[in-house]
């Protein structure tokens, strides 16, 4: 297995040279990237922008684990939007091809684009609730997303790349049983899970029998800990995830990709209003990078 990074926590936009050499610096191996939007992805990544990277990314003597971006209107009740969504993975999957990597990510959408509240943000609600629109229906809302999905698989198919989703709280895969229902009716190789137990403990996965049950369909995963009860991102060791056993689950089905580190609600971290991570930050990383090393202990875990 490998330990890497994104960049978003180290430097929220573009551009990102200075965290995939902070990344580097700490001791990890790979690295994301991220186009947070379709002008993200034309105007940031273009194709001298993409060499400049990959050369940088090499020097460092890093690998890009993953190509992150967003799944947009893909739970859209308008077909037009849906297409759009289509025709965005042509030049996602492009520019990721382009980049290096084998493998694109997305979270997974609200079903009709709901605005649910952030789960964070539980702890101080009395009421936890979401407005539903009157007349939605609702089978047929799923039925149209994974009519998406399956074209969006045969163009990633198509790019030669596998599609990690990323499962998170309410959308329409927001654990391991709902990856394996949409993988049952998309029996594609090319579609799998970037695993985020931050994001499906919470929503009553217990991490380690996740992986056992998900096998070969883990394409990538983000560590990070949260208190089951929210989808905070804290460091691993700072929260309820049984660490050592997640660890032997993934080297019990063979995973030996990517454990990147996205923490989010630790001191220094990179956000909107914050774009660039202070030195805490970089602390925490090692921390967590010391913590998993020293869980794997006696595994036979391999780090490369």
């Amino acid at each position: 297995m490998k330990l890497g990074a994104p960049v978003w926590p180290f430097q929220w936009h573009p551009p990102y040279e200075d965290a995939v050499r902070r990344i580097a610096s700490l001791g990890y191996r790979n690295v994301e990237l991220i186009a947070w939007n379709r002008q993200a992805l034309e105007e940031y990544y273009t194709p001298g922008k993409i060499r400049e990277l990959r050369a940088l990314i090499a020097d460092e003597g890093l690998e890009l684990s993953e190509f992150v971006s967003t799944a947009g209107a893909m739970s859209s009740a308008d077909a037009a939007e849906r297409n759009g969504v289509v025709e965005y993975f042509k030049r996602f999957c492009e520019t990721a091809r382009e980049l290096g990597t084998g493998t694109v990510n997305t979270v997974a959408p609200m079903p009709f684009g709901l605005r649910i509240p952030p789960l964070k943000q539980l702890p101080t609600s009395q009421i936890w609730t979401v407005d539903v629109p009157e007349g939605l229906d609702w089978q047929r809302g799923w039925d149209e997303f994974v009519d998406t999905m399956r074209r969006v698989v045969a163009v990633v198919e198509d790019a030669g790349l596998r599609y990690a989703v990323e499962p998170h709280p309410y959308r329409y895969v927001a654990n391991a049983d709902g990856m394996l229902r949409l993988c049952d009716l998309i029996p594609s190789p090319a579609l799998g899970i970037n695993y985020d137990p931050s994001h499906t403990f919470p929503c009553g996965d217990m991490p380690q029998v996740a992986i056992y049950r998900l096998g070969s369909r883990v394409f990538h995963c983000h560590f990070s800990d949260n208190d089951a009860l929210t989808n905070a991102h804290w460091r691993p060791g700072m929260g309820k995830i049984d660490w050592r056993a997640l660890l032997k689950a993934l080297h019990a089905v063979g995973y030996d990709g990517t454990l990147s580190i996205e923490l989010e609600d630790v001191p220094d971290v990179a956000t909107g209003s914050r774009p660039v991570a202070g030195p805490l930050f970089d602390e925490e990383m090692s921390l967590t990078r010391e913590y998993l090393q020293e869980c794997s202990q006696g595994l036979g875990i391999t780090w490369e």
